[in-house]
């Protein structure tokens, strides 16, 4: 309510009162002096109707006129350039418009206003210096001056309406994939292969069209689509359902095949469009498939699906190929330096024994910095029982002592990880120039700049599976020692949670050849059992276990203990052991002020995807992640609450497909 109404109500109850008081002076007797109270009423009266009469006829032009101050041809000016004026005084009150806002009907003299949009107290707070609103039909762009009490206003409805229509027709480049078609078409039948062309590529042209996608073939399983904005918030909003149909019509047809896609947005350069729709699908390929990969030029990657475990499809040949790839790198310089992850681990340094073997059987100068960066509990308790043996066949250093001998022209091979923030030697990963990576984690976005060779094999169970495979490929005068053979056979037995996740035909092959090479399972065993101390640790931990959305665990342990990331993954794999359970998740400070989660899964729930969406990462099984200056209690709210998103999209998607 204004200031001019809340006068008027004022001068009512005014009036009222004499009126009543009149009136009961005549009651009383007091005649006399009732004639003169009625004649001041009258007077009081006219007086006050004059007053709000003059007040109503002078208070749009209580300050100034702007015609008078810059010309009636400035005034037009501001009309033809619909910009508005609008001056308030101390309590935001409008006290004079400009006669461009009088024609769009917007009359706010004697108003505040946030009367007229709420969201004009931001430019007063100093929180923004423009905001944007929308009246009626029309929008407005409204900016104050610092230095007086005056917000000008421009009408861009016109702008908007055009800035919206681009932005909804903005090109969108997108790739679909269908994941190891041609592998399985080259040995199918003609009856099968016509099957699977009206079961999965099929649906694939009919899904574009529905939303008025341009299609065009490049090869019998890739399809290169283009849309616009419009259509990419349309399928989006559809969750990409047309992953599911084709995964479950593949599994029907008993074929192991996925479709992997990638939408390139953001870039009016086609060129740079093409680049990052071609890098974005090798990043969802690399990451196991049957997923979608979005990227805004300038932005995040951002993943959709990733709803089943990547299939194991690396060919012998390609195997071969690799391997002879590794060995040209290696003969081309003088030295190697073998670097792994933080706190290394029984695959990851059974990975490194097994490439500084490779470079020594090529004559080569190696170095595994294993020195730095940590090192966990059971492993280190293996190197020393060890040590006489390795210690005679391998050279470990530090990554000072590294940096110390290397040149730009040494060559650096880093295994089980592909992002530079988890190197267990950063220095020398930056100084080296060339770097071949050798993983099985699923891609993502932070990876080794510019590596001279990537093998990235999401299928596979371990790394230590992965250079197994290089072994008879490598050199004729390649050994491998009882020690460091079984070193790489418990990295695969842990990956795998004793061979029950992440096992493929290649898997107990890797293991079988160094079986032959010497491993002793008993051994093995042995080094994996522990103590007493650590058995109450995991039971300890195991207490703290909820059963959460009916089949998972969650074990949040908020005693501010400091638990290792080995024994959080220990408990976490036990607790797939109970019945129903088919995910499990380990919460605990690994230091004073880091929480992490380690996350296991039966095959059924994707622990990737939930960490991810809480910034982690890790495979379909097995994830994890790690963050600094937070408590369990948060960690665990944060948890449930993402876990509770993803079974709702998960089931969205499931009567998506349905319907």
């Amino acid at each position: 309510m204004d200031r001019l109404e809340n006068f008027k109500i004022q001068i009512i109850i005014i009036l009222a009162a004499e009126a009543v008081l009149n009136g009961l002076l005549y009651f009383f007797g007091f005649s006399s002096m009732g004639i003169v109270f009625t004649a001041c009423l009258l007077f009081n009266a006219m007086l006050i109707v004059w007053v709000i009469v003059r007040y109503e006829r002078d208070k749009k032009n209580r300050d100034i006129d702007i015609s008078r101050v810059l010309g009636r041809d400035a005034k037009d000016a501001l009309i033809f350039g619909k910009t508005g004026i609008i001056i308030y005084d101390e309590q935001y009150n409008v006290t004079w418009i400009n006669d461009f806002l009088e024609e769009k009907g917007i009359n706010l003299i004697g108003k505040r206003l946030s009367n007229w949009n709420p969201i004009l107290n931001d430019l007063f707070t100093g929180d923004v210096d423009v905001v944007k609103i929308k009246d009626e039909d029309s929008v407005y762009e409204i900016t104050r001056k610092e230095d007086a009490q005056v917000l000008y206003v421009k009408d861009i409805t016109e702008f908007d309406t055009i800035n919206s229509k681009y932005q909804e027709e903005r090109l969108v480049l997108g790739l679909m994939h269908l994941d190891n078609y041609m592998d399985i078409s080259q040995y199918e039948d003609e009856a099968k292969i016509s099957l699977m062309n009206s079961t999965l590529r099929q649906p694939l042209v009919e899904w574009a069209k529905k939303y008025g996608m341009a299609t065009r073939r490049l090869r019998s399983d890739r399809y290169l689509v283009i849309l616009d904005e419009q259509i990419f918030a349309e399928i989006l909003k559809d969750k990409f359902s047309i992953l599911n149909l084709v995964r479950n019509n593949a599994t029907a047809n008993g074929v192991a095949v996925t479709l992997s896609m990638a939408f390139a947005r953001g870039s009016s350069d086609l060129q740079m469009l093409d680049t990052m729709v071609n890098d974005l699908l090798e990043l969802a390929q690399s990451r196991g498939g049957d997923q979608v990969a979005v990227k805004v030029y300038g932005g995040d990657v951002k993943y959709y699906g990733g709803n089943s475990e990547a299939q194991e499809k690396r060919s012998r040949v390609r195997v071969r190929v690799m391997a002879q790839a590794i060995k040209e790198a290696i003969l081309d310089v003088k030295r190697v330096f073998i670097v792994g992850h933080k706190n290394m681990d029984f695959d990851c340094m059974g990975s490194c024994l097994c490439m500084s073997r490779i470079c020594a059987a090529n004559a080569k100068e190696v170095y595994i910095v294993s020195e730095s960066g940590g090192i966990e509990p059971q492993l280190d308790n293996a190197m020393h029982v060890y040590a006489p043996v390795l210690n005679d066949r391998h050279h470990f250093i530090t990554e000072e002592e590294a940096m110390n001998i290397a040149s730009k022209d040494d060559l650096v091979i880093a295994v089980d990880f592909h992002n530079p923030n988890h190197c267990n030697a950063p220095q020398i990963l930056n100084f080296v120039d060339k770097v071949i990576v050798i993983d099985h984690h699923r891609r993502s976005e932070a990876f080794i700049d510019n590596p001279l060779l990537v093998y990235v094999e999401t299928s596979a169970s371990s790394v230590s599976e992965l250079v197994t495979e290089f072994i008879p490929y490598s050199s004729s005068r390649l050994d491998l020692s009882e020690a460091e053979a079984t070193i790489m056979y418990l990295g695969i037995l842990i990956d795998t949670n004793r061979f029950k996740q992440r096992t493929g035909s290649r898997t107990f092959e890797a293991a079988a050849a160094l079986r032959k090479m010497g491993v002793d399972p008993i051994e093995a065993e042995n080094l994996l059992k522990e103590d007493f101390i650590d058995f109450e640790a995991k039971t300890n931990i195991m207490k703290y276990g909820k059963l959460v959305f009916g089949n998972m665990i969650v074990a949040a342990v908020d005693n501010n203990e400091i638990i290792s990331r080995t024994m959080m993954s220990q408990v976490a794999d036990y607790l797939l052991n109970i019945k129903g359970i088919e995910a499990s998740f380990v919460i605990a400070k690994t230091a004073e002020n880091v929480v992490a989660v380690s996350a296991r899964s039966r095959g059924v729930v994707n622990v990737q995807l939930i960490m991810e969406a809480m910034h982690g990462g890790g495979h379909f099984t097995a994830a994890a992640l790690s963050r600094d200056d937070t408590s369990v209690a948060a960690i665990n709210e944060e948890l449930m609450a993402t876990i509770k998103k993803s079974t709702e999209e998960e089931n969205e998607n499931e009567s998506n497909l349905t319907e």
